[in-house]
């Protein structure tokens, strides 16, 4: 992914696997399950294409809060200053660390091998 450009085949089929809101959409959808969305808005990966910011639907558990494991794996990326844009490709890309799963398919299994499959990624 070094310096990989993103294009927009990536960002639909992103969009038609796991839905891409935008973030004034997740913003309202998090207003009406709490009093105070912010905090949880704060954590939320974002993706920058073009003008918009929009929300990857993969760290949604089905009652729109967020899923743990993808809040975990985001800090560190996070800290390891990978951009929002290429933490998001990295969670849908076949991973060697992982057996050639990708790390999206993987949330359910908890942070640890993710967290080192992640560290392992570079981005630049």
């Amino acid at each position: 992914m070094n310096g990989r450009t993103i294009t927009d085949q990536t960002w639909a089929a992103i969009r038609t696997e796991f839905t891409l809101p935008t973030l004034q959409q997740v913003h309202r959808r998090l207003s009406e399950l709490m009093e105070d969305p912010e905090p949880v808005t704060r954590q939320l990966v974002r993706v920058f294409i073009d003008e918009g910011t929009f929300c990857p639907g993969f760290q949604f558990l089905p009652g729109g809060q967020l899923r743990p494991t993808v809040v975990a794996l985001f800090q560190r990326a996070m800290e390891l200053q990978i951009p929002h844009n290429y933490f998001t490709l990295w969670m849908v890309t076949p991973s060697r660390d992982l057996s050639g799963a990708r790390p999206v398919d993987r949330v359910k299994g908890g942070p640890a091998p993710l967290l080192r499959a992640l560290e392992s990624f570079s981005w630049r």
